[in-house]
């Protein structure tokens, strides 16, 4: 009864409502964070940590709703002092108030879908799908029953003001709510400043370093964490991130780039560019690189003999180079795109493919054009989409996406593009047209079906367009996949094509540790018709930077060279994996994972990248953590610094005779 009586005490002056709106955030908050647990309970580590989830929890809750109370402190303390005695003004503060409620109740709904789909608080992917609201609204109409949800948020939010009317605080409020100016002006001030201080203080980068990811998600507040992803998207290396001395860092990087015998084809001891060379007739036959959304090892029979998802792919393996220990640089589609073709290591922050300066760069299809191919992004989706179009067009690709193909040729489409039989069918039309011109071509094809809100086009296979989810989706894209082969054999180009399957990253990339490893492991498949790659398993340890490198040895080429890849099956040097997500970077060697951090914080912990883990033993390997050092500055230094470009024609001419020397 006291601490009610306090409370009327607290509600009764102008800025009440202020307060009101502080009790209700917070309780929203604790019973998200309480829900969201429930949720994760499985992967949470129940010890002393999660009372430090919730401590820093209800820090993080007090000081967002500070400064999300700010515009209604501003709007109570300017209205005139007598604007509650007025039924209007109480009528629109009512209304005002539900609003405010549903909206909380909103933002509520949205924070426990991301955290379903990506299973953290908001960060750079909420605030990236601000931009592409198109595809975004699309995909949530398609994905959820929004009349439904809008519905029940509706009725939520009365139940919820209709309680805190009955309580009489809102009553209160409104009955003392006339105060004079100097009173209004003065209260205003206390509660602008102290929640804008504290705001400008906290960071989330201060919570402590949980063993388990999950519970140090729980401790955020997902308002909070949107803004902070908007304010720190891009990361400057050298002001986040432990760094050696320039010239040390490079010098250690290029005494392991020339480590198998590459020879430097410059004396800039800032650059990478040196001669790759392999033995043997070199071969030029088409590249079709598939890259599938979201498809994890997990998926396939192959390495998880109780999925039955991957018929085609399970049965495409026997005739096919199929490499076991390939892991994802990241856990989004542009970062796949920036490994695959730029072969360089994530650099923190956003993806390259978002960021300005990202064309001209040394890329697999600059080496490819070299040698005449023609080159080609094809993509279901809109591909202005994460900047994809901006990206591939500005460095030699032409674009093929679903604007520019005619209306026909779109057979079945949900939000985020055409089904993948659609793009196959665009795919076989594009070689068809490279062979006719007598061009060598490569063509980088990028799905979507494996994707929310997984619908595809009914009878293709025996699980249920959405209602099947995922395992529909993955099912499907493989069902797909298989027909394109079979199409494709149709065609006179087949046997000089070589066939390349690779995931763009997984399907579920979070986990209970800081770096998940488990959850990067991917499937990379060359399949030769032709019979220029024999069938085989390679079991080296590598990441997608690897995959341009280790196809041109495949196919003999000698070749300047600026990739960070290398052609893991001709190698003297130890296997390692580059795994990260946009803050944390690491490096996976000798069953080490090194992990880099702002603000210039680094681990470094002994993991079986198979087992997932609550607490991986903590190892400390001082070589590895300057080479992963090494490897992440010199990234962020070449492409701060404009030098990892593609070479022009010219200077690749100049270096044929380097090509061609013994």
């Amino acid at each position: 009864m006291n601490n009610f009586r306090q409370l009327h005490r607290l509600v009764a002056t102008r800025l009440g409502g202020v307060v009101l709106f502080v009790l209700l955030f917070m309780a929203l908050s604790l019973l998200m964070r309480v829900a969201l647990l429930i949720e994760c309970a499985g992967e949470a580590a129940w010890n002393a940590s999660l009372a430090a989830s919730f401590f820093w929890g209800l820090i993080f809750d007090v000081v967002t709703a500070g400064l999300f109370a700010m515009p209604l402190t501003l709007v109570l303390t300017l209205l005139p002092a007598g604007w509650f005695e007025r039924r209007r003004g109480r009528v629109l503060m009512h209304v005002a108030g539900l609003g405010i409620t549903a909206g909380l109740l909103f933002i509520a709904v949205a924070e426990w879908t991301f955290w379903d789909e990506f299973s953290v608080r908001f960060n750079f992917i909420a605030v990236d799908y601000l931009v592409y609201t198109t595809e975004v609204v699309a995909n949530i109409r398609e994905s959820y029953n929004l009349p439904v949800i809008l519905g029940g948020i509706a009725v939520a939010a009365l139940l919820i003001y209709g309680l805190l009317i009955r309580s009489g605080l809102v009553a209160v409020w409104m009955s003392s709510a006339r105060a004079p100016w100097s009173r209004r002006w003065r209260a205003g001030a206390v509660w602008l400043v102290v929640p804008l201080v504290a705001g400008l203080l906290l960071d989330s980068r201060h919570l402590p370093e949980f063993r388990n990811d999950h519970n140090r998600e729980l401790a955020k507040n997902g308002p909070w964490s949107f803004f902070a992803a908007f304010r720190h998207n891009e990361l400057d290396y050298a002001t986040f991130y432990p760094a050696l001395p320039v010239g040390e860092a490079f010098a250690r990087l290029r005494q392991e780039l020339f480590a198998d015998g590459a020879v430097p084809l410059n004396d800039n001891p800032h650059d990478t560019l040196r001669m790759i060379r392999n033995p043997g007739p070199e071969l030029r036959p088409n590249i079709i690189q598939i890259t599938v959304e979201s498809l994890g090892t997990e998926f396939l029979g192959y390495f998880n003999p109780e999925s039955k998802l991957t018929p085609e792919l399970d049965a495409l393996i026997p005739r096919s180079l199929v490499f076991e220990q390939v892991y994802a640089t990241g856990t989004r589609t542009v970062r796949g795109m920036e490994a695959t073709v730029l072969s360089l290591p994530p650099t923190p922050g956003r993806s390259i493919v978002k960021r300005p300066r990202h064309g001209n760069l040394f890329s697999f299809g600059s080496v490819l054009r070299s040698r005449g191919y023609d080159t080609a992004f094809i993509y279901s989706g809109f591909g202005y989409f994460d900047n994809m179009n901006a990206f591939f067009g500005n460095n030699g690709y032409r674009v093929v996406d679903r604007a520019s193909v005619a209306d026909e040729d779109i057979t079945f489409a949900n939000a985020w593009g055409a089904c993948d039989e659609d793009l196959y069918n665009w795919t076989l039309r594009e070689a068809d047209r490279s062979a006719r011109e007598g061009k060598p071509f490569h063509h980088f094809v990028m799905t979507t079906s494996n994707h929310r809100p997984f619908t595809f086009p009914e009878g293709r296979i025996d699980l249920p367009s959405k209602e099947s989810g995922r395992a529909g989706a993955v099912k499907y894209t493989d069902y797909a996949i298989g027909k394109f082969l079979r199409d494709a054999a149709q065609r006179p180009w087949f046997k000089n094509t070589i066939f390349v399957i690779v995931a763009d990253h997984c399907a579920e990339s979070a986990g209970r540790t800081e770096l998940p490893v488990h959850n990067y492991h991917i499937p990379l498949i060359i399949y030769a018709p032709g019979g220029q790659i024999k069938p085989g398993r390679v079991s080296t340890l590598m990441s997608q930077i690897d995959l341009p490198p280790t196809l041109l040895g495949l196919l003999n080429w000698s070749y300047p060279s600026r990739f960070y890849g290398r052609d893991v099956r001709n190698t003297r040097l130890p296997p390692r994996a580059f795994v990260g997500n946009y803050q944390r970077l690491g490096l996976l060697r000798d069953n080490v994972l090194t992990i880099l951090k702002p603000v210039r914080q680094d681990s470094q912990y002994a993991v079986d990248p198979h087992q997932p883990t609550d607490r991986p033993e903590e190892a400390a390997v001082p070589e590895l953590l300057k080479d992963t050092i090494a490897a992440y500055q010199t990234a962020s230094y070449l492409y701060a610094t404009n030098t990892y470009t593609a070479l022009t024609p010219e200077e690749f001419a100049r270096h044929e005779s380097d090509r061609t020397a013994p």
